[in-house]
């Protein structure tokens, strides 16, 4: 939701931030490189029991994994970008979960049902990407929802932050993504119909 709606806000810093890297000559598929091992670096602090650390890496790989697809759209990325970057999207939402499982034993299978549910609500996104016609400046159709990136990073961030809930902010991340995933099918059924 956030990323659909407040985009237009943080899109000129990141479109600077672009800018400067085109004219270094770093390419897209560099910064998102760069934001999948700054992510893992998150996942590295949880581990490590730096719960501030990780949170900073965290939002670092995020601003990072925003501005490769402004610089992308400048350069005209490739498609093996888009599925690198919505590859290592996964894989830092991951690595940040399973530090944390690997920090909590007990609640591994509060952890196990959220990395399911971001992986089910990955399937229907692509699906639904690869159903509707793209009509944006995105290299796929962009389903949206309540639970995007940015919500998907507050959650993680408040999990991180507030480790002796934990349960309980895996069930509210659990419970955005299965409403995203509603509204989502919902969405997709309206566009398909017409």
């Amino acid at each position: 939701m956030l990323d659909s709606q407040a985009r237009r806000f943080v899109e000129p810093a990141f479109r600077v931030a672009a800018l400067a890297l085109r004219r270094l000559g770093i390419s897209a598929n560099a910064v998102s490189l760069t934001a999948l091992l700054v992510g893992l670096g998150a996942a590295g602090g949880i581990v490590s029991g730096r719960p501030g650390l990780a949170i900073a890496l965290l939002w670092i790989s995020g601003c990072l994994d925003a501005v490769d697809g402004t610089l992308a759209r400048l350069t005209a990325g490739t498609p093996i970008g888009a599925i690198l970057d919505i590859t290592f999207d996964r894989i830092v939402e991951t690595a940040a979960i399973a530090a944390l499982a690997w920090r909590h034993p007990a609640l591994r299978f509060e952890l196990l049902l959220l990395v399911g549910a971001i992986a089910i609500a990955m399937s229907l996104f692509l699906s639904i990407a690869a159903a509707v016609i793209n009509r944006s400046v995105k290299s796929f159709h962009y389903a949206p929802g309540l639970g995007e990136r940015t919500e998907a990073f507050l959650c993680l961030t408040v999990m991180i932050a507030d480790q002796r809930r934990l349960a309980l902010w895996s069930a509210i991340f659990i419970a955005m993504i299965v409403v995203t995933m509603a509204q989502r099918l919902w969405y997709a059924a309206r566009q398909l119909a017409r």
